[in-house]
């Protein structure tokens, strides 16, 4: 034993509880017990849906959740978050490096750095563990958010295939995503606890366990989240279903990349063609035309009850209410990974005012291709915990095309069915290159559909219009719409610019 009694500090990986064990199935899910108990045909439907991440007890028995320091675990390997040069100074590299002894930077310089997403392997010299397992975790920035899940997901994915490589038993995992590299903790959590298990499905036969190591303040992230991709139960996998998050990732975890996924042909002609100023009737007809406006449900019936005077206030603000809780389950059990695929529907920045900023591309809606059911759903997914609060929404309406144009009957049943919050919370809806049709459509809808959103609607004729209420760095522009922007609007540019 060392003198100083550093090694009495190791822990044992085989001493630990692991997470099938009894005592930690008390653990609840925040929020999910009222809705299970708030009404009883939701929960007839949450049991007849399958969940992605099913109750396996074989899986559940290789995953330990330890607080505690990483560099004290004994087992195979252990994971060391750094930087491109594999020099960063955090406190878990740190606390590796005291433990591992000046023998590790020596061997750290021969691997001559490592790419973001990466995986390199040294020996454990001084610790408990044999191996260190060296990975490089991305930067975060909103505007990359894509790249930087893919990263993230390329770390815990190499570092599971270095250690099933070289046959080990036992990983311990640090958290990747430092705060040095401003990753949001609940974002990265779900894609760790997700490529694991897909990884301990798929290809982990031989590995025996693997440890999660996190501080006081990942912890409670932690066991809030564990339990989606690790249900103890099937009634902890029937809770936690509608918390799962839309994008819950291909076969192997991978985050799913549009640009993989789906190529939309350009519609051949002049590009100016595909905006112009056609038949009002494309926009103002085909009611009833795709799959959404089959869909059965009770609006219509709730309705006629209010029209008959037969529902108080009270009763239809209850039954809205349950009605939409039903879409937003169904919207969480669901994969919803095609449609995400599309990014026509994505979060980037923030307002002049710190609004959050939701961007809707419009010519990446094939409506005439995709289910309209299921966009509807993914919408009602992404946009829930956005509409807590202020936000403002801008849609590019640049260069779409008749396959592109949402009907009215959509909208119409889009705006019944969202919760109250979405309409009350909405400050501005940026209308960005609207044709002379569109304009007419959009005041048609909000004179005679809807009622409360006609002044929230501007109409926005060039980027630098926008760019008076949402700042350039704050917003992802497509590539097309700038394009566009620079050809259509220069002689606009070029006036405002001869005027100063």
């Amino acid at each position: 034993m060392d003198p100083l009694g550093a090694r009495s500090q190791f822990v044992d990986v085989q001493n630990l509880s692991t997470w099938d064990q009894p005592q930690g199935v008390q653990d609840e899910v925040d929020g999910k017990k009222h809705l299970m108990e708030e009404d009883d045909q939701l929960t007839n439907q949450l049991n007849s849906l399958e969940s992605p991440f099913p109750f396996k007890q074989d899986i559940n028995s290789k995953i330990v959740l330890f607080n505690g320091d990483v560099a004290l675990l004994n087992c195979t390997a252990i994971v060391n978050t750094s930087n491109e040069t594999l020099t960063d100074k955090n406190p878990l590299s740190d606390s590796i490096h005291r433990y591992a002894g000046p023998e590790l930077r020596d061997e750290l310089l021969k691997l001559k750095g490592c790419r973001t997403g990466e995986a390199k392997m040294t020996e454990g010299f001084n610790l408990a563990a044999r191996f260190i397992i060296h990975t490089v975790g991305p930067k975060y920035k909103a505007k990359y958010r894509t790249a930087a899940e893919s990263s993230l997901y390329s770390c815990y994915r190499n570092v599971m295939q270095l250690a099933k490589e070289h046959a080990m038993a036992s990983v311990g995992f640090c958290v990747v995503s430092t705060v040095k590299r401003a990753y949001p903790l609940e974002d990265a959590t779900h894609i760790a606890l997700r490529t694991v298990r897909r990884f301990l499905e798929n290809h982990g036969e031989n590995i025996e366990t693997v440890v999660f190591a996190v501080s006081d303040v990942e912890e409670p992230v932690y066991r809030k989240l564990m339990p989606l991709y690790y249900p103890r139960s099937k009634k902890e996998e029937r809770t936690g279903l509608p918390l799962l998050p839309a994008d819950i990732g291909n076969a192997e975890g991978e985050p799913v990349v549009p640009e993989r996924q789906i190529r939309i042909a350009e519609k051949p002609g002049n590009l100016e063609d595909d905006s112009g100023d056609d038949s009002l009737e494309s926009d103002l007809g085909l009611v009833g035309s795709h799959a959404f406006a089959r869909m059965e449900g009770d609006v219509d019936k709730q309705r006629k009850l209010i029209l008959q005077g037969q529902m108080s206030e009270a009763a239809q603000q209850k039954q809205h209410q349950r009605n939409y809780n039903r879409w937003l389950c169904r919207a969480r059990a669901e994969d919803l990974s095609d449609i995400a695929a599309l990014k026509a529907l994505y979060q980037t920045g923030v307002d002049l005012c710190g609004r959050t900023v939701m961007v809707v591309v419009g010519r990446n809606i094939p409506v005439t291709l995709i289910d309209m059911e299921k966009a509807l759903l993914y919408f009602i997914h992404v946009m829930d915990h956005i509409t807590v609060k202020e936000y403002v929404m801008v849609y590019f309406h640049t260069l779409t095309g008749e396959h592109n144009h949402l009907d009215t009957d959509f909208l119409k049943k889009l705006y019944d069915i969202v919760d109250a919050k979405f309409k009350k919370n909405l400050r501005a809806f940026y209308f960005v290159h609207p044709t002379f049709r569109s304009k007419v459509s959009t005041w048609f809808f909000t004179t005679f559909s809807v009622s409360g959103l006609k002044e929230k609607v501007h109409h926005i004729e060039n980027l630098q219009q926008l760019f008076t209420c949402i700042l350039p760095e704050q917003i992802d522009i497509p590539p097309f719409v700038l394009e566009y922007d620079a050809r259509v609007n220069s002689p606009y540019y070029t006036a405002q610019s001869s005027g100063l």
